[in-house]
């Protein structure tokens, strides 16, 4: 017979390891093994659009989640991938991306003028005054902001980037979805129009008429 004696024995125990689980490198994993790459838009739920606990209840501990804008590669979200797989026990990733996003938005040369403009110099910037080493060639700041055409487009060439890296080892699962902000499903990217129809998931429907700098030159 299990006494509550021993239930409450067992789930002190076990929020113990989980409080402390950082301490166990590759075995002291989060729930599910897995690292989340999203978009910061506050209109794209982690939980709801994976089914699991992220961020509710604060700390649910299913997921390491890193979130920036656009949810695509960074030399940040490298660095953090690189740490939970190597290290931290995470055998897969999960990339989400979202249509309505505010990267589609506007052409990321229009938005370096107005930095520009702000008295900037984007051709001699420190972007990490802790680590001055790391700089952008001339030329690449437009390229540096990451606003896309195509969500689809660029959450593919995220999921390949990460499945290529020699920084994620080669055993790491690695899946892309996206988001549909107007009907609050999950799918696969695609190019296939018929499963776009009812979503802005392209740059010209912001009107935007010039191509984005390609990050992936």
């Amino acid at each position: 017979m299990t006494t509550l004696k021993d239930k409450i024995e067992k789930r002190v125990q076990d929020y113990d390891f989980w409080a402390t689980r950082r301490r166990y490198g590759a075995e002291g994993h989060n729930n599910a093994s897995l690292w989340v790459l999203a978009c910061m838009d506050e209109r794209l739920p982690v939980d709801e659009a994976l089914g699991i606990r992220v961020d509710t209840p604060a700390g649910g501990g299913d997921a390491h989640c890193f979130r920036n804008a656009g949810g695509i590669v960074t030399d940040d979200a490298i660095r953090s991938a690189m740490l939970t797989c190597n290290f931290f026990g995470t055998k897969e990733i999960v990339i989400v991306q979202h249509t309505q996003c505010g990267m589609l938005s506007a052409n990321a040369q229009d938005l370096e003028k107005v930095i520009r403009e702000r008295g900037v110099d984007t051709e001699n910037l420190i972007l990490d005054p802790t680590l001055p080493e790391l700089k952008l060639n001339k030329g690449s700041f437009s390229k540096w902001i990451g606003m896309m055409d195509d969500v689809d487009v660029a959450c593919m060439k995220t999921i390949d980037t990460f499945r290529t890296h020699p920084l994620i080892p080669k055993d790491v699962v690695v899946s892309g979805w996206i988001w549909e902000v107007e009907t609050r499903r999950l799918r696969a990217p695609t190019l296939d129009p018929e499963k776009r129809l009812r979503t802005d998931v392209v740059s010209s429907s912001f009107g935007v008429a010039e191509k984005q700098p390609d990050r992936w030159n």
